[in-house]
């Protein structure tokens, strides 16, 4: 490749890796406050992971809940590892970020007097989770943001191009390189990839959700944290031909869907919170040698949830009629790129928001549409932050800096091999045995998990050690944390 000269590096004022729920919001909260954005996309836009998630936003709107009990409802599900200053800025901004949602025409799903339509969810104590289109709320919010954030002439859309590096010199992330040769100049990089969850064989995510951003950061020197921490979603698809691992929402168990095992036996309460679910699923079907529980929600309205409905009819079940056969699957990661309430990195000038990041909201086991209000209230406050101070000054490149950063290698891709061993090994159920052989995986993301895996020696939340089957309290409040772009780890309490 010849090499380019300085001026083609394109210049922004925010450069913005990703563009699903936290990503395009992010973009859009700095186009307002007059800033140019170059938003990187590996995919077009409205066909990132954030477009097919199925749950809401979870929001203190109705008049019988309240800051404590969503905070409570937070710091339960859990299990001892929310960092409380996280979960009490989610639950005090997430009603805002709800309103500047419909603001920029969001349509959220409304009772007939027009007031907010709100679901019941596994952890929560009352109905606080706002939907749009029943379960099709990702599909409506990315739409209309990417409709948003294509139209705003203040951002710059990079469709098809993935991030190769990041522009680190002086002791700061100034930008960032793409496969395609660009090369983005900018006061502030804001990494919003998504997160890890298709590194395991069995997963709700699509392929491309393999911790691109975490190891771009990893890479420039940023912390990670909480790896080990991999949320089993209680009720993906198993076994019907082109729906394996589609997600079927929790809302539907909230409206009263019942699991059943294949003697017709209810046998777990089906709104605990998503960690007790998956074990109890995982242990019935240990015990009856099964590969899937029935869903049972023919009595719930199909007008409820069209896009599941009709996403299963497709492939020749139909839930008005029939079980659904159910199993977890790998399905959100509570670990990333450690920041701040503002999103900050440990590198500076490198911000980081949604599944990517972790600031300790979701502890051991993310409560139920946390996840999204996260990717609304976090992008918002990184955005603020970034722009709230002077922009840094830059030197110009250096000579061959350009040419250089264009060199790195691409984060890879999970082969075959090691998504399997992340599931034989860092699945629902793990080993020290286990976890050992995946220290020789070639993958280095899979090493990290198993290194943070080992070094968490209990069971707490979605981390289910055999050998350490009890929840040991000296871990309380204590996150696990990769130090640098090495292997070295260290146990950290947050503030």
């Amino acid at each position: 490749m010849p090499e380019l000269p300085p001026a083609a590096v394109l210049e922004a004022d925010v450069a913005v890796a990703g563009a699903g729920a936290a990503g395009l919001y992010a973009a859009l909260c700095a186009a307002r406050e007059g800033a140019h954005v170059a938003l990187v996309s590996a995919t077009p836009l409205a066909q990132t992971a954030s477009y097919w998630a199925q749950g809401g936003l979870a929001a203190t709107l109705a008049a019988d809940d309240s800051f404590e009990l969503h905070l409570r409802d937070t710091e339960q599900a859990g299990r001892g590892l929310v960092r409380r200053s996280a979960a009490e800025t989610l639950v005090r901004e997430a009603p805002e970020r709800v309103r500047d949602l419909q603001a920029l025409g969001v349509r959220f799903d409304a009772d007939r007097l027009g007031r907010l339509a709100l679901g019941l969810e596994g952890g929560h104590s009352v109905r606080r989770v706002v939907h749009a289109g029943g379960s099709a709320t990702g599909r409506r919010v990315v739409r209309q943001l990417s409709a948003l954030a294509a139209a705003e002439p203040r951002i710059d859309v990079l469709e098809g191009a993935r991030v190769q590096a990041l522009w680190c010199s002086d002791g700061r992330c100034r930008g960032l390189a793409c496969d395609d040769a660009r090369v983005i100049a900018a006061h502030a990089v804001v990494i919003a990839t998504g997160g890890a969850a298709a590194l395991w064989s069995r997963t709700t995510n699509p392929p491309g959700s393999q911790g691109v951003g975490l190891l771009l950061a990893h890479t420039a020197g940023a912390a990670l944290a909480d790896l080990e921490l991999l949320q089993f979603h209680p009720t993906a698809v198993m076994g019907v031909a082109g729906r394996e691992g589609f997600l079927v929402t929790e809302a539907i168990r909230g409206e009263g869907a019942t699991l059943h095992d294949v003697t017709g036996e209810r046998f777990v309460d089906e709104l605990a919170p998503r960690d007790e679910v998956a074990r109890a699923i995982e242990r019935r079907l240990r015990e009856t040698g099964e590969r899937a529980v029935g869903l049972d929600m023919r009595a719930i309205d199909p007008a409820r949830f069209p896009n599941v409905v009709s996403a299963l009819r497709e492939a020749g079940v139909d839930p008005t009629r029939e079980l659904i056969p159910v199993a977890p699957a790998a399905h959100y990661m509570m670990g990333g790129i450690v920041t701040d309430l503002n999103g900050r990195s440990t590198l500076p000038g490198l911000y980081a928001v949604g599944e990517s990041s972790c600031t300790g909201l979701h502890g051991a086991n993310r409560l139920a549409s946390n996840s999204l209000s996260e990717c609304f209230v976090f992008a918002w406050r990184a955005v603020a932050d970034a722009l709230s101070a002077p922009p840094p000054a830059h030197a110009p490149a250096r000579a061959g800096e350009l040419q250089a950063l264009r060199e790195l290698p691409t984060p890879p891709s999970a082969s075959p091999q090691t998504r399997a061993a992340l599931w034989q090994d860092a699945g629902i159920v793990r080993s020290e045995q286990g976890l050992r052989r995946l220290l020789e995986d070639e993958h280095p993301l899979a090493r990290l998990i198993a290194r943070c895996a080992l070094m968490r020696t209990e069971s707490r939340g979605a981390h289910l050690r055999e050998d350490f089957p009890e929840r040991d309290q000296r871990f309380d409040l204590r996150h696990i944390v990769v130090v640098g772009s090495g292997e070295e780890l260290s146990v950290q309490s947050w503030s």
